[in-house]
């Protein structure tokens, strides 16, 4: 959910990772054996502790990879996730990191994207969870440049000699 996700997110890139966008993307998808169960607050030790409490309500919790036992024994295997399996019902958000912001994407509405949140946007921002309010905003129109008047024609003057 983006009330939980954003402000996450948000922190750990500023502090945990310096602005480093990749170095986020990285340790969310190659930290994990097979996925997340839950990100917790250790994606904000080195933030401000006050600005934590305020994200947290004084809580910490350490994030937990996801523990997959399969039903023959065999070892549990990481899922790419594509556009199909993104759309699949028990996927309800995706969040696409992107070098100028997160881009914020309702699945469980059937968007196929969403809206953009800038890196510089304070965590403790009011976020929704609302899937409505993650559909893109409509592009406008190019606009053109306002036509120059015609020019009225010049007279041409002859001379007789």
């Amino acid at each position: 959910m983006p009330t939980f996700v954003l402000p996450l997110l948000l922190t750990a890139r500023h502090y945990k990772f310096g602005g480093d966008t990749d170095a986020l993307a990285s340790h969310l998808i190659d930290t994990p054996r097979i996925a997340w169960e839950t990100l917790g607050t250790d994606l904000l030790d080195t933030a401000p502790g006050a600005l934590v409490d305020a994200l947290t309500g004084g809580e910490h919790w350490a994030s937990t990879s996801l523990d997959l036992v399969t039903p023959d024994g065999s070892p549990p295997q990481r899922m790419t996730l594509t556009e199909k399996t993104a759309a699949d019902d028990w996927i309800s958000w995706r969040y696409v990191l992107r070098a100028d912001a997160i881009e914020v994407v309702a699945v469980s509405a059937g968007a196929t994207s969403g809206r953009p949140v800038p890196w510089s946007t304070p965590p403790h921002h009011a976020f929704s969870d609302a899937p409505g309010a993650w559909r893109p905003r409509p592009v406008p129109p190019p606009s053109r440049p306002p036509r120059a008047p015609a020019r009225a024609p010049r007279s041409r003057r002859t001379s007789r000699a």
